[in-house]
């Protein structure tokens, strides 16, 4: 099979189309044959050798999520047919042409869906489903904040909240961005680039009315979400793309009676990543299929252009996400 290969720690040069061995099933796994994925900025970080890879997962071929058909059953598989649509998340290894997961994890894709589209589904909508959801517990009227709202995981967990009833607050440096994000259902959109972006918060709903923050920035940012929520509020962190150190006054903490949680699904055991496929496959896709959630695609690339997706995603301009595909 076709494989997208790290050959060495670097820059968008060091990726390769290489050969390599079709992978074969375990028990109760299927091979999926991969149709298309996405990028994410792990795979960036893998590539420049910043992120390492779960136990049992290929150090040297990226990717966290893939659409395909099912191509071979292993022993004990009995939940799906060759042929058969599906995606999902994995811990890596998803830039090539063939994948083994367990059949537990993979999720149907609805029929109406296109390959491209699937592919931008898994990592954003499940990432966003579970942090919302299982780590946030939001509610419907509460007020939601997310931080770079023009990402993947940003415009899904925007969609999902609109769904649940949240209104939602988005922050992003890029004016363009925050107007696309408002045709998506963006209540009020805060553009970071213009400084103190929980001043902007307090201008736009009043001081500590923010019931919920999804950071995808970390860094610096903490202290403004501590600053702008309200009593009992809740913090979930997904993304450290400002840094991963920060400083706070943890009278704060203490004062509203906080909470502060992280979360990431690619280091998780496979179990805790078989609930969370299950709890989507029942409670998202069925969204899908009835229009009220929709997959946002910034730009499609072939796997041939595996260095200029990269580049394009260094580069920030993207809202949604960068889809790769098999020709």
């Amino acid at each position: 099979m076709k494989a997208i290969v790290i050959t060495r720690p670097g820059g968008p040069e060091v990726l390769e189309m290489q050969e390599r061995p079709k992978p074969e099933p375990g028990v109760g796994q299927i091979r999926v044959r991969v149709r298309g994925s996405a990028l994410n900025r792990a795979d960036l970080m893998q590539r420049e050798g910043n992120y390492p890879v779960p136990p049992g997962v290929p150090a040297d071929i990226s990717g966290m999520e893939y659409a395909g058909e099912v191509d071979a059953l292993g022993p004990a598989a009995t939940l799906w047919k060759t042929g058969d649509r599906v995606m999902g998340i994995i811990g890596g290894g998803g830039h090539a042409e063939f994948l083994c997961v367990h059949e537990r994890e993979a999720i149907p894709v609805p029929t109406s869906i296109s390959w491209e589209n699937a592919a931008a589904i898994p990592e954003a909508f499940l990432t966003a489903h579970d942090a919302l959801f299982n780590r946030l517990d939001l509610r419907s009227g509460e007020t939601l904040l997310i931080h770079a709202v023009g990402s993947g995981v940003g415009t899904a967990a925007l969609q999902i909240a609109n769904v649940t009833g949240a209104r939602v607050l988005g922050t992003t440096r890029s004016a363009a961005k925050l107007e696309r994000a408002k045709k998506l259902g963006l209540d009020f959109g805060i553009d970071a680039s213009r400084g103190d972006w929980a001043a902007q918060v307090e201008a736009a709903i009043g001081a500590e009315q923010v019931h919920a923050v999804l950071d995808l920035v970390g860094g610096d940012y903490l202290e403004g979400n501590m600053r702008v929520l309200a009593l009992r509020g809740r913090i979930v962190v997904v993304g450290l793309t400002a840094g991963a150190s920060a400083q706070f006054n943890m009278s704060v903490l203490l004062r509203k009676r906080l909470t502060i949680v992280g979360t990431m699904l690619r280091s998780r055991a496979l179990e805790e990543k078989i609930a969370v496929a299950r709890d989507f496959s029942e409670r998202g896709i069925p969204l899908f299929e009835q229009g009220k959630l929709h997959p946002v695609v910034d730009r499609v690339f072939s796997f041939d252009e595996i260095r200029a997706a990269h580049q394009l995603m260094e580069s920030n301009k993207t809202f949604g996400k960068i889809v790769l595909r098999w020709d």
